[in-house]
């Protein structure tokens, strides 16, 4: 947001202040100063300057030969503009004058001579408008520097908008002028207002029907507008603060918007008899201001002409309804609406505006009345044969109550660490608003209405007015002494942590931090959609914006495409949030997740595979000293390989899932690479109770390894073939592991390597034999044979 400093003048007296300083201190208190742009710095020398002739150049077709009274002299000037003709006052630059960056210097154009120029609004960098040169009111005297008519000298300085999200009362030049005047210690002047000065019986008519939607609706009638254009001060402020100049009766409502931070909007006075605050029954097609068709549903609040809706509250008027250059009769809109409807209906219909984003922080209700006066005074400034037809139509059903804090400077002083007089408090608080009653050291702040809607509410607000106008900056800086206690640790947290090392240390992974919610462009990007579930409130239905991710791989899937050619091979975890529908209590059923994807292009989709077995076995053996079952299961998401997935249990506890990706995602993530997903519940890991260690002492006698190529049944499992020699409890048999795994459409094998040990003695080889034969043995009775 745009502020200028010449606006704050009006309302504070800031003379002989140091404005940098006090814009650096503005940041320090209220709100991150983002720029500070000097305008008007570049314009000198420029006068009103009168076109006595104006005659077509010889040899163009578009320039023309003025002479221009410049005050002081007649000067012979070559210009371009279509508008130019004799009679008309504008902007002359005499020569040596500077326009921007151009020094205006005598010249020759088209072989006539030129001694100066006449500038466009453009040129001076007072406006946009590059159409034709500045027309000014007639009474000008020639010759006048227009510095000294016009504010065309200005600081400017752009306030950071999401530093203001808590503070409504911020959003316009009037609320920043009150932080000003507590900075310096100087009053703050009242805004200029003109009480109704209608005295009849008539008012426009005006019904809320949804007070829970709409606090406040304030509007008045005015007819026999004679002035379309508003005057050129008002229209260089706007500029200045980046909205465009349009006619009188726009520029009106967006100049009050800027000053107040009350949107306001004028209807057609021709085309409005009764307005009515409502949602709609149905859902209905409606033109805005700008052109576009909107679908409105029945949550959007509407404001309507008894039954044809003729804008959007707090969002955009309709075409039907606009403004326009010869308008004579305006009916003012000066409102209030709630907060989280504004901003639910702006984000659905994708139109976030000026009016919106204000609405959106909860204004004051207050603001509509103070605006409503204030479009009289300006109005009748500008336009004095204006006439008020109506009395001012005050609709005010839904009130914020009143606030007050109790408050002492004991507290103050405890809450700050240094010692604030009840004096500079008491200053301090009368600056802002808040009108204390002081009994001594003791104060009863009333909350003023502009900060009673989100942003002041207990004791420790209070104490943030009072230090941040005091300064944060004067704190005597203290080291702090308290006892250092370590945080205790949870079960949980220790086993997260278990994880993170593992996945870090040993297998070189890396941590990321995904959003809860999916990303349906990135999901698009690799041939997928988001996972019906879960939404946001007041996401978009249509643009599947705001849907909960109901698996960690719809978030992980995204981020390996987007990674894919920065590494061959590279792993990445999280644990965080999946959200699998609604639970019981009707609210979002969330699961803390771990999720791992392995990916690679220089290994294949078996080895990898076995890898993400192994990590998987680690984490089990780590945090529960307990082995892992895997059995096959059907998928669950598209993404997952048909024949590739497993569930992943310890014990009879299912805690997760393991699968490669199917081919077709596979295909639109990566041409030449694999990858592997892993998904473990933690709450499910959690509620596994760890085995006690039980600890062997190494044996003094050499192992002996025996490998062992058997042929598979399907349907056999690891677990199965397991079973086998567990029954035969062979006190030698100290470990079994898998070397290899051949899996062809015909042929099923796996490799085992057997490690057979005592610690009183050596095995012989007839010993180890016996046992592998007795192995075989009980292999045979499930079907599985020795590999010829």
């Amino acid at each position: 947001m745009y502020i200028s400093i010449n606006w704050i003048r009006d309302f504070v007296d800031l003379s002989g202040e140091d404005i940098e300083k006090l814009i650096q201190r503005f940041t320090l208190s209220t709100a991150e100063v983002e720029g500070i742009e000097y305008k008007g710095k570049d314009v000198e020398n420029v006068v009103v300057g009168e076109i006595l002739t104006c005659e077509a150049h010889p040899d163009s077709d578009h320039l023309h030969l003025l002479t221009v009274d410049g005050g002081n002299e007649v000067y012979k000037v070559v210009c371009g503009a279509p508008n130019a003709r004799a009679g008309i006052k504008t902007a002359f630059a005499k020569p040596g004058a500077r326009v921007g960056k151009l020094v205006i210097k005598p010249t020759v154009l088209r072989g006539q001579e030129s001694n100066g120029m006449c500038c466009s609004g453009k040129e001076l960098g007072i406006s946009d408008d590059h159409s034709g040169i500045l027309e000014l009111d007639e009474s000008l005297i020639n010759g006048t520097d227009l510095k000294t008519l016009f504010p065309i000298e200005d600081i400017i300085f752009e306030v950071d908008n999401k530093s203001l999200t808590n503070r409504p009362d911020l959003w316009g030049h009037y609320g920043i002028a009150r932080e000003f005047a507590a900075l310096t210690k100087k009053p703050l002047k009242p805004l200029p207002i003109m009480e109704d000065p209608y005295d009849g019986p008539e008012r426009v008519p005006v019904e809320i029907k949804n007070d829970t939607l709409a606090y406040r609706y304030t509007s008045l009638r005015v007819e026999n507008i004679k002035k379309h254009e508003s005057p050129m001060e008002m229209q260089i402020r706007l500029f200045y603060c980046g909205t465009r100049a349009i006619n009188l009766l726009a520029d009106l409502t967006n100049y009050l918007m800027l000053e107040l931070g009350q949107p306001t909007h004028a209807f057609d006075g021709n085309k409005i008899t009764k307005i009515i605050v409502d949602t709609p029954k149905e859902s209905f097609t409606f033109q805005t201001l700008d052109g576009n068709d909107r679908e409105i549903t029945p949550d959007t609040l509407m404001i309507y002409d008894n039954d044809t809706p003729v804008a959007i509250a707090g969002i955009m008027g309709g075409l039907d309804s606009e403004i326009v250059e010869d308008t004579d009769s305006v009916v003012l809109e000066s409102a209030n609406f709630e907060a989280v409807c504004i901003r639910k209906s702006a984000t659905r219909l994708g139109l976030r505006t000026d009016a919106s984003a204000r609405y959106e922080k909860t204004l004051d209700p207050e603001l509509t009345m103070l605006a409503a006066k204030r479009f009289i005074k300006l109005i009748s400034d500008i336009d004095p044969d204006c006439r008020f037809v109506t009395g001012i139509t005050d609709v005010y059903p839904t009130h914020y109550p009143a606030l007050t804090v109790e408050i002492d400077k004991a507290f103050v002083d405890r809450y700050t660490g240094i010692d604030i007089s009840p004096d500079r408090i008491e200053e301090t608080l009368n600056a802002l608003g808040f009108a204390p009653e002081r009994n001594e050291e003791s104060f009863i702040c009333h909350v003023p209405s502009y900060r009673a809607t989100k942003d002041v509410s207990m004791k420790a607000d209070i104490v943030e007015e009072i230090t941040r106008i005091f300064g944060y900056d004067n704190f005597e800086i203290k080291t702090t002494r308290s006892p250092l206690i370590p945080a205790k640790t949870t079960r949980r947290r220790y086993e997260e942590n278990q994880i993170k090392d593992l996945l870090v240390k040993t297998y070189a992974m890396h941590e990321v931090h995904t959003r809860i919610w999916c990303d349906p462009d990135e999901l698009r990007n690799i041939g997928l959609t988001p996972e019906d579930n879960v939404r946001l409130l007041g996401s978009s239905d249509e643009q599947d914006t705001g849907i909960l991710r109901t698996t960690l791989m719809e978030s992980f899937l995204p981020l390996i495409y987007n990674n894919r050619n920065y590494q061959p091979d590279f792993g990445v975890f999280e644990i965080g949030r999946a959200v699998h529908g609604l639970n019981a209590e009707g609210t979002a059923d969330e699961r803390r997740m771990l999720g791992i994807a392995l990916y690679s292009k220089t290994k294949n989709e078996k080895t990898l595979y076995i890898e993400a077995v192994g990590l998987i076995n680690a984490i089990a053996d780590e945090l529960k000293h307990e082995k892992v079952s895997y059995q096959k299961t059907e998928p669950v998401h598209v993404w997952q390989h048909p024949k590739n997935t497993v569930r992943v249990s310890i014990g009879k506890t299912e805690i997760g899932m393991l699968n490669t990706v199917h081919p077709k995602t596979l295909s639109k993530i990566s041409k030449n690479g694999v990858i592997v997903c892993i998904e473990i519940d933690m709450d499910k890991l959690l509620s596994v109770e760890p085995v006690a260690f039980a600890f062997d002492e190494p044996s003094r006698f050499p192992a002996v390894e025996y490998d062992l190529s058997l042929l598979l049944k399907d349907g056999v499992r690891f677990e199965d073939i397991e079973k086998c020699w567990q029954a035969l409890e062979i006190k030698a048999l100290k470990n079994v592991s898998v070397v290899d795994i051949y899996d062809a459409e015909l042929v099923k094998s796996v490799t085992l390597r057997f490690v057979f040990c005592l610690d009183d003695r050596t095995l012989t080889g007839e010993e180890v034999q016996e046992h592998i034969d007795a192995i075989l043995e009980k292999l045979s009775g499930i079907g599985v044979k020795l590999k010829a």
